[in-house]
């Protein structure tokens, strides 16, 4: 199948069910990275078709609805039957993911099989979600229980439309919440095929909504809307910003942000070197570059730094860069024109701040938006391609001399998502992993992120977790309970 051969079933707002045409008409263009040409019109959602989504998700969470009546397993078997109907349709899911983002189909049907997982393990807590007894003071007999937390505001990003769908409805529809989810405006076209899937499940009217729109417009509407009780972010530290004074303008909405990152990889001189390149070159070109946890900082121990280059370089240079829908292609294009220029604009920063680029640079091609993978060497922590995140497919590689220089470099941004080590040493595995200030470490791997364990980042790379019992935590508030218990028996027998 090539990318002309996929068919959009799915360009309208999904609200209560339903398939929509937005309050005013109004349409926007999704745009094929691959060659920078219109793919169709998407119905825009803007503040009206907000308070439409959040009115019908908030009637779907009313007390004695069908899906409040759900107990908690068959909110789990629901979950199972999405997780099913995703894994039957990988083939045209996967298509067109990569037509709207750009990604490999091969890392498109990847993301996709992780989605299916996510699924499977949320169903499989959905009914496990439990209280417990306090032994408390004063004759009291005293307990907690979890309930949802009630309307969810989603915003998720562009580079991993389906999975990040997965990880934010799965824990909030096992949790009982509703929500209403914005994709990113550059890929709405899989999570509305998706909205088709979880109507077929079974889930109630209401309970799941998406309003594709512009960030400014729809996204700002759902976090200053007081009918929504929680907003979950994924995307830049500068909109997490704005998302969390938004919250605090409206009703102090509950929030969770899954935020940028700059995170260091670090390679010690024990490692196996051809392990280690390939680990590095991995952390930072998955996904051409474009994930917040991308191991963009790549320090390599003094005594075999420049046999690192020389490897790292040539791994680079074998990277096929072309069509997604390639079987032999492993890296496709930047999301779009805005994040094609910013890269391209770092790595011209790069040469003129004096780091040495080993190969790459430029642009491949004369349409879409290719860029070439990017070695620098010789990079300094005072560079702005050492501080900024880039978010494309350039590794830049710095020099460093012991483990406590590394791990005081490694610290010093403002981010702290992720990290990586690789060693054959247990102690500087170990050292390292418990002084870096990072949510996620990985020893002798990277990126390596499961459902079963939580994800998310210290300092400016996010508030609360994803993924694990921690996500699901999220979508839940704390209820305490406490009863006056009798002081003797026979007060018992009288009461």
């Amino acid at each position: 199948m090539s990318r002309d051969d996929v068919k959009i079933k799915y360009t309208k707002l999904f609200i209560n069910n339903e398939f929509v045409t937005s309050v005013s008409g109004k349409m926007f263009p999704t745009i094929n990275p691959a060659n920078g040409k219109k793919i169709i019109d998407v119905s825009e959602a803007t503040k009206e078709d907000i308070d439409v989504a959040v009115a019908a998700a908030k009637a779907a969470f009313k007390r004695g609805s069908e899906w409040r009546k759900l107990d908690a397993s068959a909110r789990g078997l629901l979950l199972q039957k999405l997780a099913n109907l995703i894994q039957r349709d990988v083939d045209y899911l996967s298509k067109l993911e990569s037509l709207d983002n750009g990604k490999t189909v091969a890392d498109s049907v990847f993301d996709i099989g992780c989605a299916v997982d996510t699924f499977r393990y949320y169903a499989g807590i959905a009914d496990k979600s439990c209280g417990r007894t306090i032994p408390a003071d004063a004759g009291l007999f005293s307990m907690t229980r979890r309930e949802p937390v009630g309307v969810v505001g989603q915003i998720i990003p562009w580079n991993y439309p389906i999975l990040m769908l997965a990880w934010k409805w799965a824990p909030a529809l096992a949790a009982g919440c509703t929500v209403v989810l914005k994709p990113a405006e550059l890929t709405p076209l899989t999570a509305l095929a998706v909205a088709a899937l979880a109507k077929e499940a079974g889930f109630p009217k209401g309970v799941v909504n998406v309003v594709p729109g512009y960030g400014p417009i729809a996204g700002q509407a759902l976090a200053l809307h007081n009918d929504i009780d929680k907003i979950a972010f994924t995307g830049s530290t500068v909109v997490g910003r704005l998302i969390l004074e938004s919250a605090a303008k409206s009703n102090i909405k509950r929030i969770s942000l899954e935020l940028g990152g700059k995170s260091p990889v670090v390679i010690m001189d024990d490692a196996n070197i051809d392990e280690a390149v390939e680990i590095a070159h991995n952390a930072i070109f998955a996904n051409h570059g474009q994930n917040c946890c991308a191991g963009s900082r790549t320090f390599v121990q003094a005594g075999i730094y420049d046999e690192f280059v020389k490897k790292a370089t040539e791994m680079a240079k074998k990277r096929k860069v072309g069509n997604p829908f390639d079987e032999t292609t492993q890296q496709g294009p930047q999301i779009g024109e805005v994040a094609f220029n910013k890269v391209l604009r770092l790595i011209d920063t790069g040469i003129k701040e004096g780091a040495k680029l080993q190969i790459g640079g430029t642009r491949v091609g004369k349409e879409g938006y290719f860029v070439e993978p990017t070695v620098f060497s010789d990079v300094t922590d005072d560079m702005t391609i050492a501080k900024e995140e880039i978010f494309g497919p350039v590794q830049t590689i710095l020099k460093f001399n012991s483990l406590d220089e590394v791990i005081e470099r490694a610290n010093s941004t403002t981010y702290g998502l992720a990290a990586g080590i690789v060693t054959q040493n247990i102690n500087n595995a170990l050292v390292f992993s418990q002084a870096v200030q990072a949510g996620s470490v990985w020893v002798n791997c990277y990126d390596a992120v499961i459902p079963q364990a939580p994800f998310g980042g210290f300092k400016q790379s996010g508030i609360g977790r994803e993924l694990g019992e921690e996500a699901m935590k999220e979508y839940l508030e704390v209820k305490t309970i406490s009863i006056k218990l009798p002081t003797n028996v026979s007060e018992a027998k009288k009461q």
